[in-house]
Order: C-alpha cells, then sequence, then structure tokens
C-alpha cells in the first residue's frame, strides 16, 4: 500500500496575509474611535483578538486538508530552497518586529506629549512593515515568470478592489450615509489589502493549473 503523497506548505505569504487581514478587521471592531464598538475596548485588546483570529486560521489552513489543498494551489512557484529560506528568514521576523512596535508605539503615546515624538513614536510599527515589504520584492524577483504573473495579478487584483471599496466608501461618506473614522479606514489600507490579496492568489493560481 503507497503512500499518500503530502501536500505542499502552504505558502507564508498566505498565512501572513490571513494574520493581518484578522489584525485589521479587530482593529476596525475594537478600537475606542471605531464605529463598530459599541464599548470603549482598548486598541491591544482589538490587536490580541485579530492574532487569535489569525492563529486560527493558520491552523485551519494548516489542519484541514480540504482547506491546505485549496491554499496549496497557489503554491505554483518552483522556487529553490534558498530563495524560499531567505525569504522566511527576512519575512517572518519583521512581522514578528511589527507586532512588538505595535505595543512599543501604544505605550509610548502614553507617556510622550511632545507632537514631534509622538510622530516618531505613532511611525514606529511602519518600520518593520518596510522591511517585509522588502523581503516580498526580492521573493518575487528570484521566482520563475509563472510565479511572477500569478503574483502581479493577485496584487493588481487586490489594489483595484481595494481602491474602489474606498472610492465608493468616499462617495459614502461625502453623502453622510457613513461615518468612519479617518484613522481607522487609513491603518484599514494594507490589512485589507493583504486579505484581498491572499484570496485573489488562491483564484489567480487556480487558472494555471
Amino acid at each position: 500500500m503507497s503512500a499518500r503523497p503530502a501536500l505542499p506548505t502552504p505558502h507564508p505569504a498566505l498565512l501572513a496575509a490571513a494574520g493581518l487581514a484578522a489584525v485589521g478587521m479587530a482593529w476596525l471592531g475594537y478600537a475606542p474611535d471605531s464605529p463598530l464598538s459599541g464599548d470603549q475596548r482598548d486598541f491591544p485588546g482589538g490587536v490580541a483578538i485579530g492574532m487569535a483570529i489569525g492563529f486560527v486560521l493558520m491552523f485551519a489552513i494548516r489542519s484541514i486538508p480540504s482547506l491546505r489543498a485549496r491554499v496549496a494551489q497557489a503554491n505554483y512557484d518552483t522556487v529553490v530552497p534558498a530563495v524560499r529560506q531567505r525569504y522566511l528568514r527576512e519575512f517572518l521576523p519583521a512581522m514578528g518586529a511589527y507586532v512588538l512596535a505595535v505595543f512599543a508605539s501604544l505605550l509610548l503615546l502614553k507617556r510622550i506629549d511632545a507632537p514631534a515624538l509622538r510622530a516618531l513614536a505613532a511611525l514606529l510599527p511602519a518600520l518593520p512593515i518596510g522591511f517585509a515589504l522588502r523581503a516580498i520584492m526580492r521573493y518575487m524577483r528570484n521566482v520563475d515568470e509563472m510565479q511572477q504573473r500569478i503574483e502581479l495579478e493577485s496584487i493588481a487584483f487586490a489594489a483595484a478592489l481595494v481602491s474602489l471599496l474606498y472610492l465608493a466608501g468616499g462617495f459614502l461618506q461625502l453623502a453622510r450615509v457613513i461615518d468612519l473614522s479617518a484613522s481607522i479606514a487609513m491603518a484599514m489600507v494594507f490589512p485589507l489589502t493583504c486579505g484581498v490579496y491572499g484570496v485573489a492568489k488562491l483564484v489567480v493560481a487556480g487558472r494555471f493549473r
């Protein structure tokens, strides 16, 4: 009796996209000035819940065969181990630093009054995201042309959909149909794009099977 072939490990970028999207959704639902939160819950609690949702999604993807097989379709590339390992060494620590930077930024903002220092503290989480984006760009430059096409189509779809969503939201805001906090809306751009990218990659990669 032959052993069943092991399914490929889900692409780390998809797992990261799920986690980032969950953090963003939790921010929208739990930030003190969020229009969706009836009570005054704090932002760290929202981030913690978002991270928990992200870990649940990751566990489900890795543990449920049907979900894992579906995600594996997006792992169309034949990246050499050295390229993949370099990507993981650069991307995962950057995302870990991002989580720590968020909490450090919140603590500093509670203790700093000077506008210049508050600006630096507020921008602290953006630094590790910059390193994560650099790792993604390096990864995309080192994969084959087919995988580059999948990645670029997925990113283009995510950018177009999120732009359309924000354009529609802007019109609704001008018409006073909705009233969203500007800080929440701006902070949601990146995690929302990551989440849409992860879903788009599943669809785009399926076309090249």
